[in-house]
């Protein structure tokens, strides 16, 4: 039996399981509920499955099947009733023999099956005979969709020159239509466009390779894959999807020179470095399998190069060393090409690399003038006269015309007055007396001029040296400080000198000591030659008094070992010091240094006194010139009696006395209540006059200034620390008043400020200044 023509049998099954289960255990649960009314031996539906098929057009109802009870007896006397869906609209049932019938056209894709419920009952008694049970009305299929590429259209990448068969992708298409019955949604594919480069599989879809194909021949191909339903058989529906289909690159193609001979030219005077010219090998292959290198094969690797411009593939030349018209005028290089990567797979076809020649010529050009050498190293020794010979330069003109050469030195003032050249010959000599010790070499620059072209000009570096020659005497190196005890022993050492030499030894400096022969019969000391450029000096008698001698001065005689040899002599000072055996650096110089002035101890104490003395009577007069400049009114301090307040806010003239109110304070008898002091952050600065009668009742005043203190004590708002109080409190009793213009009856507008013109010029401006508020006031 054909496995495809029960396959929609196996799915139909599978689908009325669910369906025929629950039909069941419903109809059972309907049975028992009619055993309460009714009570029956035997009972059953009789149907079979039933199919109705979509997209039918009719003007009659269609017939799809029939149910039916076994306890009908074909009397009429049961009546079939339907419910559920589509019923008495989409299906209808013939209620006296249950025969169903389809009154509208159905769509499968949209719903594919429907659920209703049939039951019978009696007509005379309206009693169920049958259980109300659920079938299901499957809805047929029929081709009536197309198949769909839902993904199309498509593009595929696969390597050029892959074999045949290889994989290149897989397209989809789908169909509507219910792929468990029939043929309708069961797919064929086939190639409508792009034989013979490939082929597609019926069935699934996958596209192959049917030839081996060339990218660098063609890089796109476009294939149509059409999908048919239906299997294929007539009447079937189709459609097509294209398929872009790239072909990637690989190394197949080695890289070709365009031209088996390159020309160029390079100017003699060219630096190293510079672009000679370029050449280019083509590769059909792109991206990676196009990248190449270039090489020079041959001797003359080592005069010219080859780099890769990576972005263009280009091979450029360069100058690796400068070339000479006059020595080489042609040069023929072998240029090699190579692919950075390469397929292995196909190295059987040849190898990936090409070569050329490339000739290149040498262009003449005006050189400057070529030194015989870059550097010259010439010696003279120090102390020669002026005029010496120091050494020759050299230079020619490489040129065929062979100019002639002049010569100069270019470097700073100070060598210029040291060094001169001829210009005609490059002989350097001195200009005066080199010293060694100043400056042992000398670097100057020498430049050769061609005289037919000042332009061309080329420079050499002479270094010299100036060779030394024994006229410094050896010394000391430092000042030596030098003491002894006076209770020193005879044969004691005392110092260890060396010396030092500003000539240059070629064997080594060795330096002999000896004591001056005008001390050698009379001296206290005796020097000994370590013979390892030290020397010692030791008593040669014990015990010193400085009372008799403080400084001993010993000449020591040091010779060297130049050619000729040269001596000096060096002046050691000797200080004698009141010490036992060991020797206390600052007390000997200490006593050094009064020794040198001529004091002893005692007096510079008395110095010291007299100078403490004198400071002490200064610092006296200066204090008391100090508390004679005091103030002319400290004196006075209780009797002032007004004081002037400013406050950095501006007021409103001498009418506003809000900020400072002393009217109570003119009054006799005091009444005054607790007010919070106002907080004044302005500097207060206090000038009183003084008052020319009596002061005022002592009564008064005490009472004033313990209400004052007591308002004080009492304010919240204060700081918890001592603060200076400052009144203004005239008092009572005095017969002149308050001269305060706070109290007067005057205004400034009842005086006249005409005098203030007659001032001078000093007081013009105040005169306007008040004339013109007169006028205002008008």
């Amino acid at each position: 039996m054909n496995f495809f023509a029960l396959l929609p049998l196996m799915m139909m099954l599978v689908q009325l399981w669910p369906y025929s289960l629950s039909t069941q255990n419903h109809s059972a649960q309907n049975t028992d509920l009619s055993f309460l009314a009714v009570r029956r031996v035997k009972r059953g539906w009789l149907w079979e499955p039933l199919f109705a098929t979509e997209e039918q057009i009719s003007l009659d109802p269609v017939y799809i099947g029939q149910l039916k009870s076994d306890l009908d007896k074909q009397d009429g006397n049961l009546k079939y009733i339907l419910t559920g869906e589509g019923a008495g609209s989409i299906f209808v049932i013939d209620e006296y023999n249950g025969k169903i019938y389809v009154t509208q056209k159905l769509d499968r894709e949209k719903k594919p099956f429907y659920s209703l419920k049939a039951q019978a009952i009696n007509r005379s008694t309206q009693l169920p005979v049958e259980p109300e049970s659920e079938f299901i009305i499957k809805v047929r299929d029929v081709n009536d969709h197309e198949p769909q590429f839902l993904d199309g259209p498509y593009v595929a990448t696969v390597p050029e020159m892959s074999p045949e068969g290889t994989s290149v992708i897989q397209v989809t298409a789908t169909d509507g239509d219910d792929p468990s019955y029939g043929n309708s949604a069961r797919l064929l594919y086939s190639l409508i466009q792009g034989q013979p480069y490939f082929s597609v599989e019926p069935k699934t879809g996958v596209i192959r390779m049917a030839s081996q194909m060339d990218r660098e021949t063609k890089d796109q191909y476009l294939v149509i894959i059409q999908a048919k339903d239906m299997v294929g058989q007539p009447g079937a529906f189709s459609a097509t999807a294209t398929v872009t289909i790239n072909l990637s690159d690989i190394n197949d193609n080695p890289p070709k020179f365009q031209q088996r001979l390159y020309h160029m030219s390079v100017s003699e005077e060219a630096p190293v470095g510079t672009t000679v010219g370029k050449v280019f090998a083509e590769d059909s292959d792109i991206g990676e399998n196009a990248a190449m290198n270039y090489s020079i094969e041959g001797d003359s690797s080592h005069v010219f190069d080859i780099i890769t411009n990576n972005e263009t593939q280009e091979g450029i030349i360069l100058l690796k060393k400068t070339v000479d018209y006059e020595s080489k005028r042609r040069y023929s290089i072998q240029a090699k090409v190579v692919n950075k990567y390469i397929d292995e797979r196909f190295l059987k076809e040849g190898p990936f690399e090409d070569k050329t020649i490339v000739k290149i010529s040498v262009e003449d050009a005006d050189e400057p003038p070529v030194f015989t050498s870059e550097n010259y190293v010439m010696k003279i020794f120090e102390g020669a006269m002026s005029g010496s010979l120091v050494g020759n330069v050299t230079a020619r003109d490489p040129d065929d015309d062979d100019s002639p050469i002049r010569y100069s030195i270019v470097q700073s003032m100070p060598l210029k007055r040291l060094f001169s050249i001829n210009e005609h010959d490059g002989t350097i000599i001195t200009t005066k007396p080199l010293d060694r010790e100043i400056a042992s070499w000398h670097n100057i620059t020498v430049t050769a001029t061609e005289t037919r072209n000042p332009e061309k000009i080329s420079e050499a570096n002479v270094y010299i040296q100036v060779l030394d020659v024994n006229d410094n005497a050896p010394e000391f190196p430092k000042y030596y400080e030098t003491f002894v005890c006076e209770n020193a022993v005879s044969g004691q050492l005392i110092k260890t000198i060396s010396a030092v030499d500003q000539d240059d030894s070629a064997d080594g400096h060795h330096f002999y000591f000896s004591l001056a022969q005008e001390a050698t019969n009379h001296s206290h000391f005796s020097v000994k030659d370590n013979q390892d450029n030290t020397a010692g000096v030791f008593t040669t008698k014990s015990g010193f008094r400085r009372q008799e001698q403080f400084f001993f001065y010993l000449p020591i005689l040091i010779q060297d070992n130049g050619t000729p040899p040269l001596t000096s002599t060096n002046t050691l000072t000797v200080t004698v010091c009141d010490c036992d055996t060991e020797v206390n650096s600052f007390y000997c110089r200490y006593g050094a240094f009064m020794y040198s002035l001529g004091l002893s101890t005692e007096a510079l104490v008395a110095v010291l006194a007299c100078i403490l003395i004198l400071l002490v009577f200064f610092l006296a007069i200066v204090t008391i010139r100090q508390q004679q400049k005091k103030s002319p009114f400290s004196e006075k301090t209780e009797e002032f009696r007004e004081n002037i307040v400013s406050y950095n806010d501006e007021g409103g003239g001498e009418e506003d006395t809000e900020a400072f109110d002393i009217s109570a304070l003119r009054t006799r008898t005091v009444m005054r209540t607790h007010k919070p002091r106002r907080k004044v952050t302005s500097e207060i600065h206090s000038f009183y006059r003084q008052s020319l009668q009596v002061g005022p009742d002592s009564a008064i005043f005490r009472q004033f200034i313990s209400e004052k203190l007591e308002e004080a004590n009492t304010d919240p708002t204060v700081p918890p620390y001592d603060s200076l109080q400052t009144y203004a409190f005239e008092g009572t009793g005095s017969l002149a008043g308050s001269l305060s213009s706070l109290g007067s009856n005057m205004s400034d507008v009842d005086q006249s400020y005409n005098y203030l013109a007659d001032w001078g010029p000093h007081f013009e401006q105040l005169a306007g200044m008040y004339t013109s508020h007169r006028s205002v006031g008008d």
